[in-house]
């Protein structure tokens, strides 16, 4: 299961020399045991999910990213800086491009289909009866294979009210057909994002298959304690996305005093903020430049006072959607 099964590797801190063993801040505190096994990716470390799968924990985000021309420049990039999980959606209109960056780049960097972690999701408009069909498309429209890991995108279904309770059985219907895929090994692991505490509840509490991955909004303002705890408690994963807030936490002071202090881009300590408790995260950009800098985040630790400063902005503030609502 995923409860602390963190790859362990040395990692040097800072400009020193002295190695030290890497830690997970807060992983201890919440109980999680250290159990570390080897990754089949890169060097970088991972997370085991409840499946077995390894995933790294570090990904490129490709929200936004749009056109065959940015897709594979960025995929180029984030293979050449050591990235090799990537994370996309129905509702990014990306799949087709990138999976086929990825088939024509993977050779390039000798590496093949199983060294390399693809997440998708399932958007709103396909919630309930047309789940089954919006997964195919999924999988057809990225052309490899499989899919590591599928998600159910949002807890609402496009064109419903968010309090209409329709909702909560067209997540259920789409869960089973998720669960339907999974069993064909079409879907290596299944999960959702942006479900809150009551909504991880009605899952586990229906489902046949566990999920794998909650990926929701996570950064020093929104620390999300409970939903944490929640996924400690069910062996799930918790993912970060919007690690750095939109862009908006790169000028907060705190945050651009610990990046002096650290010689370390704002970007990098937001990420190190998070793969240092063992959450994965998935920065996204378009520019070759940041899509390396931003991968620079196991070569150095924050200090526990750094990571009780940055935590100490938590105020449950949100820059996305607020599933809150949702039915």
């Amino acid at each position: 299961m995923f409860v602390g099964n963190f790859t362990h590797m040395p990692l040097r801190c800072g400009n020193s020399n002295e190695i030290i063993e890497w830690s997970l801040h807060a992983a201890t505190e919440l109980g999680f045991p250290h159990q570390m096994s080897p990754t089949p990716f890169s060097s970088w470390p991972s997370v085991a999910l409840n499946t077995g799968l390894q995933m790294p924990l570090l990904g490129l985000g490709t929200y936004k990213l749009c056109g065959p021309e940015d897709v594979r420049r960025a995929v180029d990039a984030a293979l050449a800086a050591g990235y090799r999980a990537f994370d996309s959606a129905a509702v990014y209109r990306n799949e087709a491009d990138l999976g086929k960056a990825l088939r024509e780049l993977l050779p390039k960097y000798g590496l093949t289909r199983e060294d390399v972690f693809i997440t998708s999701k399932l958007g709103p408009k396909d919630q309930g009866e047309k789940a089954m069909e919006g997964a195919l498309h999924s999988l057809a429209q990225l052309d490899l294979g499989y899919i590591d890991l599928y998600l159910i995108h949002w807890p609402g279904t496009q064109g419903l009210p968010v309090a209409d309770e329709r909702n909560p059985g067209n997540r259920a219907q789409s869960w089973a057909s998720l669960e339907e895929l999974h069993g064909q090994g079409k879907l290596k692991a299944i999960g959702v994002s942006n479900y809150t505490a009551a909504h991880m509840t009605a899952l586990m509490q229906s489902c046949k298959v566990p999920p794998a991955v909650l990926q929701a909004e996570f950064h020093p303002r929104l620390c999300q304690p409970e939903l944490r705890s929640l996924c400690a408690q069910y062996g799930v994963c918790f993912q970060a996305y919007s690690s750095l807030g939109k862009g908006e936490l790169l000028a907060d002071p705190v945050i651009l005093e610990v990046a002096k202090n650290c010689e370390r881009t704002p970007a990098q300590v937001l990420l190190r903020w998070a793969v240092q408790q063992g959450v994965p995260a998935l920065p996204k950009s378009s520019n070759p430049e940041r899509i390396m800098r931003n991968a620079e985040v196991f070569d150095f630790t924050l200090s526990d006072a750094d990571m009780d400063r940055l935590s100490a902005l938590d105020c449950g503030h949100r820059f996305c959607w607020d599933p809150s609502e949702v039915a």
